[in-house]
């Protein structure tokens, strides 16, 4: 399915900044919307409402972003992912004149003294890409004094925290911001409430993404709360539908219904969605626009359909949509 969305992303879709440093609203963003085999239609994110039916649910993920990035001299470290047994997976990249790039040095055992006289202990490889780590501090408390968001090369400057934060943000966690739901404000949620559509939370904390490799996803932690699987499972048994906002949200909802319905569970996800497992918790998403050969393609194909979501992309790159987590959004709804 990749190879058949392996197309060339002009770097003039990058979008660059936050839709407010280009004159717009945060839900002033283009939103492309697909349906099974109808045309492609092209809206902005504010017509949300009107695009769903009351009795819909969104479902969303309230995970907080942390500025998970520390820049040393020539490295900086990411923070991706809490283990269970305190450690964190961190990626290593070498700095450059933009942002950063991949870096294969490091050893274990190695020690990297870190600003604030803390010291990071690298203890293996968890994947080519991410090492087992542990910082002498408590992670969180320490990325809140030293670090600052990660940021790739087709973001031009640095932007604060809050940039980074969805209207949803209240339990910190994630690595990158689940920027599926960035569009979201106050005033679009009580549209939404005020249409009859119900809006409610997982968690699920995001790790360290790979601009540069496709790579399959790794383990991440989730919860999915009793109330929220019972208004899934409501939703799904009233014939409504159950749009996800992200990726992140399919994952963890997936998860959830692995018995068939949506159960309040936690943990530790690896879950991956892709059309040969299919989707039993979600008939809608919401999301951005996925680089070429990302591992997420396959999740909304399995959503959307190969051939919708070919002819969804084929839309956004005639039209100019704008990629990354800065960048237009996508309704997929399943005809």
């Amino acid at each position: 399915m990749t190879a058949a969305l392996d197309f060339a992303l002009p770097p003039a879709l990058s979008a660059q900044e936050p839709p407010e440093a280009r004159g717009l609203a945060r839900d002033g963003v283009r939103l492309l919307v697909s349906a099974g085999d109808r045309e492609p239609a092209h809206h902005r994110f504010t017509d949300l409402p009107a695009l769903l039916e009351p009795g819909d649910l969104i479902v969303v993920n309230n995970s907080a972003t942390l500025p998970a990035a520390v820049r040393l001299d020539r490295l900086a470290v990411h923070f991706s992912t809490a283990r269970p047994d305190g450690s964190w997976l961190v990626e290593l990249r070498r700095r450059t004149a933009t942002a950063s790039e991949p870096y294969d040095g490091g050893a274990p055992g190695e020690w990297l003294p870190l600003p604030g006289r803390a010291t990071l202990r690298l203890l293996g490889r968890e994947t080519p890409r991410l090492w087992r780590a542990e910082l002498d501090r408590d992670v969180e408390t320490y990325l809140r004094g030293h670090g600052v968001p990660i940021r790739y090369s087709y973001v031009t400057r640095d932007w604060p925290i809050e940039a980074y934060q969805t209207v949803f943000a209240t339990v910190p966690g994630s690595a990158e911001m689940p920027s599926a739901a960035r569009p979201f404000t106050a005033e679009l949620v009580t549209a939404l409430v005020a249409r009859g559509i119900g809006v409610a939370p997982i968690t699920l904390h995001t790790g360290v993404a790979s601009p540069e490799k496709d790579e399959p996803p790794y383990a991440e932690r989730y919860a999915v709360p009793e109330s929220t699987a019972r208004l899934v499972d409501l939703a799904l048994a009233g014939g409504a539908r159950v749009v996800a906002a992200g990726t992140t949200v399919v994952r963890a909802l997936e998860t959830a219904a692995a018995g068939g319905r949506v159960t309040a569970s936690q943990g530790w996800t690896g879950h991956v969605v892709t059309p040969a497992t299919g989707v039993r918790a979600v008939t809608g998403l919401l999301t951005g626009l996925h680089e070429p050969r990302s591992s997420h393609l396959m999740m909304l194909a399995a959503v959307a359909g190969e051939r919708p979501l070919r002819a969804a992309y084929e839309a956004a790159l005639r039209e100019g949509y704008l990629w990354h987590e800065f960048g237009d959004a996508h309704l997929i709804l399943r005809s």
